[in-house]
Order: structure tokens, then sequence, then C-alpha cells
């Protein structure tokens, strides 16, 4: 069991330092995460909610849910492969601020290429393609964090 003045130690150095969010594993099994960034979900979830089928009348929110689910999957996008973020961190789209980003919609990307950097803990890690194809949408936003598993770029394999 982690001492809770430990936690409130770990939230003030948070709290004054750059770092976004950190975890930390005991050996017990025992998990504690602590993260800065929670205006990112809101942000993301946000514009999903506001159907157009609102004004019908009582009958049609149910057929406009069950029409939604259907026309919400957008068969391009299950084509599309995912590069997600290895890590949390800082997502950086160019080696240095204001410089040209590694990726632009529409450029071919091979497997092994650097297509961003994430900065975690000061560190900046430079990731790379895991796959070849053709970048169909840039998920991430430059200089927001990430998390662990998030969609960074969408990639067509086949161009």
């Amino acid at each position: 069991m982690f001492d809770l003045r430990y936690v409130k130690k770990l939230v003030d150095m948070l709290d004054g330092s750059s770092v976004d969010s950190i975890e930390i594993s005991s050996d017990k099994g025992m998990k504690i995460r602590i993260s800065k960034a929670q205006q990112q979900a809101v942000v993301l979830s946000a514009p999903v909610a506001a159907p157009v089928a609102a004004p019908l009348a009582p009958a049609a929110p149910a057929a406009a849910a069950e029409a939604a689910p259907a026309a919400k999957p957008e068969t391009p996008k299950e084509h599309l492969l995912e590069a997600k973020s290895p890590m949390v961190g800082t997502f950086y789209a160019s080696p240095e601020p204001g410089g040209k980003p590694y990726l632009a919609v529409g450029d071919r990307v091979r497997k092994g290429q650097i297509i961003c950097i994430i900065e975690a803990m000061k560190i900046m890690n430079e990731i790379e393609s895991e796959f070849d194809g053709v970048v169909r949408e840039i998920v991430a936003k430059d200089s927001h964090p990430v998390e662990y598993g998030q969609a960074l770029f969408r990639i067509a394999p086949n161009g």
C-alpha cells in the first residue's frame, strides 16, 4: 500500500513541473497514476454529442439513435492503420519549435521512419512508424499531451 504522504509529495512535485503525468507501480502489483492533462478528454468527447435528428418527434430519437451507430463507423477508417503512442508524454509534430513537421496528410511513410517526437520526463523520444503507407489523418495535436496507446496518425497501408 502507498503512503498518502508519498502520494501528496508526488502530486506537489507534478504540479511544480512541466511533466503532465506520472505512473508508479509497486512490487505488490499496486499502481498510482497522477495526471494533469484531463482537459484533453473533454475536448475530444465534446464534438460527438449533437445529433441532427434532435428536433424530431419523440418517436424519432430512437430511430436516430439506431441510425447514428450505423452512420458513425466510417468505412475508410476501418481500413486505416493507427500509429499509436508507445508512452505517456507530450506530442511534437516537428523536430524543433516552428520547424517543418515530420509528416503531413498525404505524405508517404515507410516502416522505421521517424514520424514524431514524444517528450516524457524531459527526454525527447523519436517515434518510428511501424508500417508503410500514406498518412490520411493526423490525430494528435502538436504540443498536446498524449496517452499510452492513443492514436497519433491514421495511415492507409495501400496508399
